[in-house]
């Protein structure tokens, strides 16, 4: 479930935000009812979950006498899992070319209150959500005094993202995980609306009708605005 850390800075509840992603995986999340977190040290960005140098440097002179400290927070890497998502009140042309392929991917719209309601149905672990900040890795300093902390700092590299983050740590039941894992959700409250990819043939937005159709869901589904016919 959602829970409220007055730490972790969280834009207003009715922000708009995207999740783009293939058929597969979206027919996954309706099918399971189940939202895909992944584990952090499995991203590409291999800076994901550490420091940047003013920081990995204080960190360094208190394990002068705390032999562990370093390596408690390069094992939380491992337990931290992650769902992303990109605020943007419109859609973007960047994130539909970077996370669908082959013309064939959806946008679920959604906002950080439906997805605060959304996690309410999951019992096992705590969700925390949070906006990401962009900075320089070489001069800026991050905090480590919040576990999550780590995971909500990228660089400057990344931000066309606009990245807002769900985040989970699963270390306190001692579990593994692979890839990542599932918590329960309620797809009514998380999805607000679909989109489909601009580039899509019409066999295949009928397909999507359909199916959400025979799973008993009746969202919203918009056509792209980047597919809008041109005026002159």
């Amino acid at each position: 479930m959602y829970v409220c850390n007055e730490h972790i800075p969280l834009p207003d509840p009715d922000t708009v935000v995207w999740k783009y992603l293939d058929l597969s995986k979206f027919l996954d999340l309706l099918m399971a009812r189940k939202l895909f977190m992944a584990r952090s040290d499995k991203f590409e960005d291999q800076y994901e979950g550490t420091f940047s140098e003013p920081t990995f440097e204080e960190m360094k002179r208190l394990s002068i006498n705390e032999p562990g400290f370093l390596d408690r927070y390069k094992n939380l890497r491992k337990n931290i899992v992650v769902s992303s998502w990109h605020i943007n009140p419109y859609e973007s042309f960047a994130m539909w070319q970077i996370f669908t392929r082959n013309n064939e991917g959806l946008a679920i719209q959604s906002t950080i209150g439906r997805l605060q309601e959304a996690m309410q149905p999951e019992t096992r672990f705590e969700q925390y959500i949070g906006d990401v900040k962009y900075i320089d890795y070489k001069k800026e300093f991050i905090p480590f005094d919040n576990e999550f902390f780590p995971f909500l700092f990228k660089r400057h590299s990344f931000q066309y993202e606009k990245e807002v983050r769900i985040v989970t740590n699963v270390s306190r039941f001692n579990m593994e995980i692979n890839e990542g894992l599932k918590i329960d959700v309620d797809i009514n409250k998380l999805i607000e609306r679909i989109y489909i990819h601009p580039k899509s043939e019409n066999w295949y937005k009928r397909l999507v009708t359909e199916l959400m159709n025979k799973l008993g869901f009746d969202f919203i589904i918009e056509k792209s605005d980047l597919e809008s016919d041109i005026l002159i």
